[in-house]
């Protein structure tokens, strides 16, 4: 991580923000015997809330190696019993499928999949590119967020698995991926052609009405186990007969286009930095290792831009006019970040009281 990252800041000992999130996680998420005993308690805690119910958890899967390895921990470590749920946006590719499928059938847990209204949420994805912001593939999180929200209220369910490990991942700066559901609707509302009428958004009623009406918890699962993601591939190849897609979340071929096009060439965006430094500090990589692995810029496949852009029904022009439009950010649009600024004491508070994790407040206001 370097100057590159608008809100990195160093200490006097010459340390970064971003490693102060990384020791707030390691200290939240002790590989140790503290670590082990919380999360046989939380283990407990789920099936306890799950007797009488068909399932224990919601598990978003992807087809990738974050969701795949969630949902064999899920079943075979913590013998929980788990719905697997998929989003298609229109997006996937056909390892992802097979992957997706393949986890479920040998696991025999139940998949339901949720297919997105492709019109809508091709108009929605087209107005961030419109918007020109390095958030374009924020619909698609927010939605899977928010159809496993609901899943888990139609199910009974109290908990939810966050395939995400600071671990191997690391922390996004907000300026690199930053999502609520009133920026997603004003961008809509600024450069989409359609209203949002079946769009999953989640704003901040939606957060109020899970959070404390529902009690639906989200538990980032990975973050209770060491992550070595050769080891994980191994697993998850034998066990469940998954294969690798080529790169980071390259199982969607929109972000496998974003991730390794769009972000480094427009915004200078490199999201390998997150995840080289989350390792160098998980101790996976060396830093000479980690240089190595961004000393040249993200490769891309050519033919993926004229796969997109016929996608958005556009030609490669008029698509390469749109990603040429100079860069914004999504302060220059309606979003929550006002009021969470305007809240920063009462949050300050509440994360150091453990009723919202500290590492919200260090990301977006510390």
């Amino acid at each position: 991580m370097d100057t590159t990252v608008p809100t990195i800041r160093f200490d006097q000992n010459g340390e970064c923000n971003f490693c102060e999130m990384h020791d707030v996680m390691e200290a939240r998420y002790p590989l140790d015997e503290r670590g082990k005993a919380e999360l046989d308690r939380l283990v407990a805690d789920i099936k306890k809330a799950g007797e009488g119910k068909k399932y224990d958890v919601i598990c978003g899967t992807s087809g990738g190696r974050d969701s795949t390895w969630t949902l064999l921990l899920a079943c075979k470590t913590l013998g929980l019993r788990p719905l697997a749920v998929h989003f298609d946006n229109g997006w996937n590719s056909a390892i992802a499928v097979s992957n997706v499928h393949n986890a479920c059938e040998i696991l025999d847990i139940d998949l339901e999949t949720y297919v997105a209204d492709w019109d809508e949420f091709r108009d929605i994805q087209h107005a961030f590119l419109k918007a020109s912001t390095p958030d374009v593939e924020v619909p698609t999180d927010v939605a899977i967020h928010t159809v496993m929200h609901k899943l888990a209220v139609k199910e009974g369910v109290k908990y939810i698995f966050n395939g995400h490990s600071f671990r191997t991942e690391g922390i996004a700066p907000k300026d690199w991926t930053y999502m609520d559901g009133r920026y997603i609707r004003d961008v809509q509302e600024t450069f989409g052609t359609v209203p949002i009428k079946d769009f999953q958004n989640f704003n901040l009623w939606d957060y109020l009405k899970f959070h404390f009406i529902h009690r639906v918890k989200v538990v980032p699962i990975l973050n209770y186990f060491p992550y070595d993601k050769r080891v994980v591939d191994k697993k998850i190849q034998a066990e469940l007969g998954w294969r690798n897609y080529g790169g980071h979340h390259h199982e969607s071929t929109y972000t496998k286009f974003i991730q390794s096009y769009l972000l480094p060439r427009k915004f200078h965006v490199d999201k390998r930095r997150t995840e080289n430094s989350a390792m160098i500090r998980s101790g996976y990589m060396t830093r000479e290792e980690a240089l190595d692995g961004v000393k040249d810029i993200y490769p891309y496949d050519p033919t993926l831009i004229g796969y997109v852009a016929e996608k958005f029904n556009l030609t490669v022009d008029q698509f390469n006019e749109l990603v040429d439009r100079p860069v914004k950010s999504f302060r220059d649009y309606k979003s929550y970040y006002p009021l969470i600024r305007l809240m920063k004491l009462p949050i300050d508070i509440a994360s150091r009281l453990g009723i919202i994790p500290r590492l919200l407040y260090l990301k977006f206001l510390g």
